[in-house]
């Protein structure tokens, strides 16, 4: 067994990878960016060497870096987690020169699964069925349209090298081909720099189910069962579970002995996903076609780990360092259910536009046999505009899948996060969705249930208002008490916030906003507490507010459990599964209405130009796309807000840009 290990990563994986390696007595070694100096991963391993600048073309993905922290510590492998250099056959090759284990497949396996299209050619010869496409090596546009065209459409344009829903477009009309696909080499270049691509039939309403296998240089090979991750978005995996709903033994039977063949046919070692699409219709029926196999630890792995009870890096380690697979497939079987969901800073609302910022409160649901969290930041930690803006893995596991779904809720509505925009609140609509409470999943849920998973702005209940005002009320009186242990007389009843006034009773006014929505409460000091007026009705309110945010109010004798989190004019309140966000208006500023940069679009996160669509001096309808954006390796279209004429561009082709910076010079049609 090794000694030391180099984590060739980041984030949760290099966190989750620390965790095993600690309890297995294995010393770590971390490699981190200048973004990523005083990151949770760089804390928690044993040693950590600098590998250069923020960008990860420049750190992460540069092999001498990583080559020579390993000799520079000594250590005797590199686990490559997922995503970098995971799936790089190059990479591995020079770890192999250099005496270096990678803990991985054999480098033959990774070439030969590594293109989606020699994959799918080499599954054809296996006789594994795939999806009606082409998979060739002529890449002239106008061939592809051919192609595809013959298909029919709606076809799915994959870039080879592809992953997480990059260098993908589903496109429905022959019109629409040319560009989806110059828009899907563009972002493969970026992300995978190779902009091949392969064009299948796009399945309406598949499911996405996928096959845990693991095999070792002994000729052994498993699978441990299956995960359904067909609730995505843009082709990103949003929810996985394991085992699948729906999912027979016989089916389950076949499409393991199917993935384990297609691993003994490249002679896999170690941990790997075989990906299948499963046509409309429930798992018990019908057949099942290869997508591709991904020759790495997949973001996902902690279902099969909770419904199978193994430790899958655990598993890495050993097979990597020449030992066997631990147990045999009879010895695998099948406990309970899992969920993961991916907590994401991103914004639902915004086309779930990344955000990025500093984590200014971040508490996650208690972890227990039931509830496990996968991260790599922790509060005070930025979400950097570098890297994937994951904040972590929430997973939870219960007797069966409706307990499952239970306990899923009540993690959700217990996360509290503040300082990014986050989708935990929709995370939590989406697992109550019926489509997804019944399983009936396919991988254009989100976008069919977009009614119930995008609500009008609800009312906000008056408990909400309540208990921001209560906080605030409260958090005035400690601060005034903790002030006054600073002066000479801290015990002189002068310092007390309390309402007393020598002619009369005290009253305060909290002036709060939410969203379009300004209200006031109106608070009279009681013995006991505050007596608060909102919207003509009076109640009696008291409570304790803990310095981690947790409010324990009495509203009317009614006994509430909340969270407040004051973030500059931010008021951030959590109640019942719900979260608020308020704005403290002090009554004797007045800041001015400034609507921002009027005449021009701005930046909504930094990036990078890659594309101008339109031309200057272009008269353009509303929605038409004037730029394009690239941010943490997505494309993100900026669209005319309305009919006008395009003056100007502030960037060239090329150029960095920061969030916020104007971007294009509009003159709105005022007709």
């Amino acid at each position: 067994m090794f000694n030391k290990i180099l984590i060739a990563n980041r984030g949760e994986i290099a966190c989750r990878v620390i965790k095993t390696a600690r309890r297995m007595g294995i010393r770590t070694v971390a490699v981190y960016s200048d973004a990523d100096a005083g990151a949770r991963h760089v804390r928690l391993a044993d040693e950590a060497v600098h590998i250069g600048p923020s960008v990860a073309k420049e750190s992460y993905l540069v092999f001498d870096r990583i080559i020579d922290a390993c000799k520079a510590t000594g250590a005797q492998a590199v686990h490559p987690g997922y995503g970098f250099l995971s799936e790089n056959e190059n990479f591995a090759e020079v770890c192999k020169a250099n005496g270096i284990v990678f803990i991985g497949p054999p480098i033959a396996a990774i070439r030969a699964m590594g293109s989606k299209s020699e994959a799918k050619k080499l599954m054809e010869k296996a006789g594994v069925p795939l999806t009606p496409g082409y998979h060739g090596d002529d890449q002239e546009p106008a061939f592809l349209k051919q192609q595809a065209d013959q298909i029919g459409y709606p076809v799915l344009i994959k870039a080879v090298a592809g992953g997480g829903g990059k260098g993908m477009r589903a496109v429905c009309r022959t019109e629409e081909f040319l560009d989806a696909l110059a828009s899907c080499k563009r972002e493969a270049v970026s992300s995978f720099g190779n902009d091949h691509v392969l064009i299948e039939k796009y399945l309406l309403r598949p499911r996405h189910i996928e096959i845990q296998v693991f095999g070792d240089s002994h000729g052994n090979c498993v699978y441990l069962f299956e995960r359904d991750c067909s609730v995505q978005r843009r082709h990103q995996k949003v929810l996985e579970e394991a085992p699948a709903p729906g999912m027979t033994s016989e089916k389950r039977v076949a499409m393991g002995k199917a993935a384990v063949d297609a691993a003994k046919a490249v002679g896999y070692v170690g941990a790997g996903t075989v990906e299948f699409i499963v046509p409309e219709g429930d798992a018990q029926d019908g057949t099942f076609y290869f997508m591709e196999m991904n020759t790495r630890l997949q973001v996902e792995h902690p279902v099969t780990e909770m419904i199978t009870g193994v430790d899958l890096v655990e598993w890495q380690l050993k097979v990597g360092a020449g030992g066997t697979v631990p147990l045999t497939q009879e010895q695998l079987s099948i406990r309970g259910h899992a969920i993961e969901a991916r907590i994401y800073a991103e914004d639902p609302d915004k086309g779930f536009l990344p955000s990025t910022g500093k984590l200014l409160h971040l508490a996650p649901p208690a972890e227990s046999l039931n509830v496990r969290v996968d991260t790599g930041v922790e509060q005070g930690d930025e979400i950097s505009p570098f890297y994937d803006p994951m904040i972590a893995k929430l997973i939870v596991w219960d007797e069966n899948r409706e307990q499952a779904l239970a306990r899923m809720l009540q993690a959700l509505a217990e996360y509290r996060v503040v300082g990014v925009a986050n989708n935990v609140g929709f995370l939590s609509r989406l697992v109550a969705c019926p489509a997804f409470a019944n399983a009936d999943l396919d991988t254009g849920l989100i976008e069919r249930e977009r009614a119930f998973l995008f609500p009008e702005a609800a009312d906000t209940p008056r408990e909400a208002w309540l208990v921001a005002a209560l906080a605030e009320l409260i958090r005035n009186q400690q601060s005034a008490r903790d002030a006054a242990q600073n002066r000479p007389d801290p015990t002189s009843p002068w310092h007390e916030r309390d309402g007393w006034r020598a002619n009369g009773d005290g009253r305060r006014e909290i002036v709060l906003r939410l969203g379009d929505t300004e209200q006031t409460v109106a608070a009279a000091y009681t013995h006991n507490g505050f007596r608060l007026e909102f919207v003509g009705q009076t109640t009696d309110a008291s409570g304790r507010l803990l310095p981690s945010g947790a409010l324990r109010a009495d509203l009317g004798g009614r006994r509430i459990n909340a969270t407040v989190i004051s973030a500059g004019e931010k008021r951030h309140v959590f109640l019942d599964g719900r979260a608020f966000i308020f704005a403290a208006i002090d009554p004797l500023f007045h800041a001015g209405e400034g609507g921002g940069a009027e005449g021009g679009l701005t930046a909504p996160m930094p990036g990078k130009v890659i594309a101008l669509i339109a031309t200057a001096g272009a008269k353009v309808e509303k929605g038409a796309p004037l730029l394009i954006l690239e941010a943490m390796k997505m494309e993100h279209t900026i669209a005319a807000p309305g009919a006008g004429v395009v003056k100007g561009f502030c960037f060239s082709v090329g150029d960095q840009v920061t969030d916020g910076a104007e971007l294009v010079e509009f003159e709105a049609d005022k007709s």
